[in-house]
């Protein structure tokens, strides 16, 4: 026994022996291989993105789409996504940013939410870059964008927030063939949906920004002009001036009719468009976005019709108009080391293109650039360019600050609770400015 033991012992110090010769002799090859394995891990550079593209959204699907493609096609990026919900993102941001603590590229607003990033020097410009979309991109899509001279986004769409989906099977039961063209007709169908037993609008405000977003920014602009918010932030108009103050009763006099679903502060805006979708209401109010849900990419499309929000009596805003903004800018955080400023200009140039914008348009976006819409484009995406394009309007919160922008949704949100009036909510929503300013 002892034998046969000491004669296993012998075979397996002679295995052990040939082992550490041959790691011996491979040692040099080896550690050369794990150099080059280590400098290849080196290499591999990773990016942190902050963006809103959470909900169900054509295109945000489209996005992370070509975020992966970014990544099949340089396998040395890594983009590592932070995806906000659309309503907590631009708070994140801000505070980000308090923080000088920004992702490597963020998904950025033009206007009011993009100057306090620039005025804190948080973001890189890109003019060195812009040559790659010249001939695609014109100047009133990059404008918003632009601070004294200095780009500083590309933005991915533009989005019109105010488009009235309706059913029109519902509308004819209440004998409209055509959607109102003026605000005192719209109210004579919101009674007689009503008395129908219909639902008027779905709406979901949970989130608290399409009252402010795709109602306000248009119904304001029917009876103020479109140089009434421009007019604010230079202190030649105020919110307390007749024409917003009536805008703001609109909202008062939707809810008094009853028109919302009762649960509207309780859905949120994916909800409140399924509310919809789903045939229980006869209106809903949202962007050009959700068409791919309500039209494009349902079998019962052809049942809604869309709108533009009627004219009012007095109004000095051209009713012809619908309220756009050029959206999702992607940015460069400022101060990268070179490596990672090299892989977010990559990442740059490759995500906005004209692949993308194509892309977009296939499902049914509007884009700011000049791309030829396909033959074989949606009639839906054709009937979405005719509406709206005939003038744009400024949308609320791309032109006026987000402190500002929270009071006037917080007072929204109460007047459907039956709180409030709109001349205090103007009050506020104007000594919130002031207090800015």
């Amino acid at each position: 026994m002892g034998k046969t033991n000491k004669g296993k012992k012998a075979v397996l110090l002679g295995l052990v022996a040939m082992l550490v010769l041959l790691t011996a002799a491979c040692g040099k090859d080896n550690a050369a291989g794990e150099n080059n394995k280590g400098a290849a891990e080196a290499e591999t550079i990773t990016l942190t993105m902050m963006h809103p593209w959470t909900s169900p959204n054509v295109d945000n699907e489209v996005y992370k789409a070509r975020i992966a493609e970014f990544e099949e096609q340089h396998p040395n990026i890594k983009i590592k996504q932070d995806g906000v919900p659309a309503a907590q993102y631009k708070t994140k941001l801000r505070t980000l940013a308090a923080a000088n603590n920004l992702a490597d590229i963020n998904v950025v607003w033009p206007g009011a939410d993009l100057d306090p990033l620039v005025a804190g020097n948080l973001l890189a410009p890109i003019n060195n870059m812009m040559e790659n979309w010249a001939s695609i991109l014109p100047d009133s899509a990059l404008d918003g964008f632009n601070v004294d001279g200095q780009q500083y986004a590309i933005p991915t769409k533009q989005t019109f927030v105010d488009i009235i989906y309706y059913n029109k099977e519902m509308f004819a039961q209440v004998g409209y063939d055509q959607f109102p063209d003026t605000y005192d007709k719209f109210i004579d169908a919101v009674k007689k949906l009503k008395e129908a037993g219909i639902t008027p609008i779905s709406l979901g405000n949970k989130e608290q920004w399409p009252l402010q977003s795709s109602y306000i920014s248009i119904i304001g602009d029917r009876y103020t002009g479109s140089d009434f918010l421009p007019g604010v932030l230079e202190k030649k108009a105020e919110f307390t001036d007749p024409g917003f103050v009536k805008a703001l009763a609109v909202i008062d006099e939707l809810t008094k009719l009853g028109a919302f679903n009762t649960d509207a502060n309780n859905m949120d805006s994916v909800q409140g468009q399924d509310y919809f979708i789903q045939g229980k209401a006869a209106m809903h109010i949202s962007s050009s976005t959700v068409d791919g849900r309500v039209r494009i990419n349902n079998d019962e499309g052809d049942k809604f019709g869309i709108a533009l929000f009627p004219s009012v009596e007095g109004g000095k805003g051209d009713p012809v108009k619908s309220a756009g903004v050029v959206q999702y800018g992607i940015a460069i955080k400022s101060g990268l080391d070179e490596k990672k400023q090299q892989a977010a200009e990559e990442f740059l140039k490759f995500f906005v293109s004209e692949d993308l914008y194509k892309e977009l348009i296939r499902n049914g976006i509007v884009v700011p650039a000049k791309v030829d819409v396909p033959e074989d484009a949606s009639k839906y995406l054709k009937e979405m360019l005719a509406l709206t394009g005939n003038g744009t309007a400024p949308v609320f919160d791309s032109v006026i600050p987000t402190q500002v922008v929270d009071v006037l949704q917080n007072g929204l949100q109460a007047l459907t609770m039956g709180r409030g009036t709109p001349e205090e909510l103007a009050k506020e929503v104007q000594e919130a400015f002031d207090t800015m300013n």
